[in-house]
This record gives structure tokens, C-alpha cells and sequence, in this order.
């Protein structure tokens, strides 16, 4: 069993930008870094590893022909059930649908509908000034993966399995 996510991977322009933001020592709070900053759409959760190639082909098939989205990040940052505190990527109202479509024969459906899209920089006890800090930026995202987390409790590591361009 694998953790997996269907994801955008910002570009560096983005990660400079987010790279930017303050990020003061809170108690209780872990600050998120830049390798783990991509745009779930969504998480599949743990996910076993023989139904990958499905869950590839399905992605391919729902995606051919997808053109390339313009991802929004903003106006500000939030807090995401007090416990992340992300920022908001926008405009892909388009893509999260197409992405469970190809994924819900193959795999449960794990979290609400519709699915919220955001950078998360920060687990943990978040506190509400952190919230509303305002954040802009564009970029095209012409390709989606399908990550696996092979984190451990010290060291951040996502593999892509695949890579689907758009547009």
C-alpha cells in the first residue's frame, strides 16, 4: 500500500513566491517545506500498488485532450479546519472533477465534495493571525502526476509515477 495523490507541482516562480511568505516559530506548529508544497487534486489516500496501472490508464483516458489550467493562488492565506494553514489555488473547477471521475472505480472516495485545492505550508495548532495573509500569483500548469508519498517522519519523498501533460 502506497499513499498516492493526483497533484500539480507549482513552478519555481511560485515557490519563490510562497518562499516569501513570513513563517515565525509558533508552538505546536510545523512549518511545511518546499518540497512538500504541490496542488492535491485530489488525495487518493493509500492506494495498493497493483491498482497503479490502472489508475494510470484511467488518468490518461479522462485527461486527453485537457487543456492547460491556469492556476490562481489567493487572495490570502486560511486556515484549513485549524489544523493546516494553506493557501487557496484556484480555477481548477474543471480539473478535480475529471480527476475523480477517472479515479472513483479504482479507488474510494476520501474526502468531501467538492474538493478544496491548496498549497499547504503549516500542520499542527494554527493560529488565527496567521490566516488572511494576502498572497497572488499566476501560473499555467500544463501537466498532473500521480505522486507517492515515501516520506519518512524525517525526510520528505514524493515519486511520480506519472506525468500527464496538459494542453
Amino acid at each position: 500500500m502506497t499513499r498516492l495523490f493526483v497533484a500539480i507541482w507549482p513552478p519555481a516562480e511560485i515557490i519563490a513566491v510562497l518562499s516569501d511568505l513570513d513563517r515565525p516559530v509558533v508552538s505546536g506548529l510545523r512549518w511545511s517545506v518546499p518540497e512538500q508544497w504541490m496542488v492535491k487534486v485530489p488525495p487518493l489516500g493509500h492506494v495498493d500498488d497493483r491498482v497503479v496501472p490502472p489508475l494510470v490508464e484511467a488518468l490518461e483516458a479522462e485527461l486527453d485532450g485537457a487543456t492547460a489550467v491556469q492556476c490562481t493562488i489567493g487572495p490570502e492565506t486560511r486556515r484549513l479546519g485549524g489544523q493546516w494553514l494553506g493557501v487557496p489555488v484556484n480555477d481548477l473547477d474543471d480539473l478535480g472533477p475529471a480527476v475523480f471521475d477517472a479515479t472513483e472505480g479504482l479507488v474510494p472516495v476520501t474526502h468531501p465534495q467538492p474538493f478544496q485545492t491548496d498549497i499547504v505550508l503549516a500542520r499542527g495548532r494554527v493560529p488565527a493571525h496567521l490566516a488572511r495573509t494576502p498572497i497572488s500569483a499566476r501560473w499555467p500548469a500544463d501537466a498532473i502526476s500521480l505522486v507517492a508519498d515515501r516520506s519518512s517522519p524525517h525526510t520528505v519523498r514524493f515519486e511520480d509515477l506519472a506525468r500527464i501533460r496538459l494542453g
